[in-house]
């Protein structure tokens, strides 16, 4: 059963972005945001902190994304803070990262990789997954430095390890 909380906020802001016309670069502001929330707890929990003042948790985010995000996204991310939502941040934010692919008709693939992708070699990848998933797919690169080489690719539930770690552990198991 989907979280009424998680899918009110994210169709607002959905329904919000794509009224004010810039779905794309927002949505992309909010996903990033959103997995860096997601693997830094300290992080969440200042935002979602109800002892810390209001005032402070948009004050971190500020300071945080200031000049790094539109206006737009930062007074999102503001409002789902001061509302007191801070904690399912990460979740609403995916959340409307797939509305929004749905209105493309595209899947969404997280691609975690040490190093940016040119825009030949996404280009490249977003064609072998929408072959392999027969769905139009949206790239999401996060840069990893944990991924030594390679990527790792995540579409739904699907995890594509295409890292140099793992082909050596597959090495490394087919040797034993």
């Amino acid at each position: 059963m989907p979280d009424s909380i998680i899918e009110g906020y994210a169709a607002g802001l959905f329904r919000l972005v794509q009224a004010e016309g810039e779905l794309d670069q927002v949505e992309d502001e909010l996903y990033r945001f959103g997995k860096v929330l997601e693997s830094n707890y300290e992080l969440k929990q200042a935002l979602s902190d109800q002892g810390i003042d209001r005032a402070q948790r948009i004050k971190v985010l500020d300071e945080l994304l200031g000049e790094k995000v539109s206006p737009h996204s930062l007074g999102l991310l503001s409002f789902v803070v001061e509302q007191g939502h801070g904690r399912r941040l990460p979740e609403i934010l995916e959340r409307v990262s797939e509305l929004a692919a749905e209105t493309r008709a595209a899947a969404i693939a997280e691609v975690r990789t040490a190093v940016p992708l040119d825009e030949d070699q996404a280009a490249a990848l977003a064609e072998a997954l929408s072959k392999a998933t027969g769905k139009k797919v949206e790239l999401k690169v996060i840069i990893d430095p944990s991924v030594i080489g390679g990527v790792v690719t995540k579409i739904g539930d699907t995890v594509i390890d295409g890292t140099v770690r793992r082909r050596l552990e597959q090495l490394r198991e087919q040797v034993s």
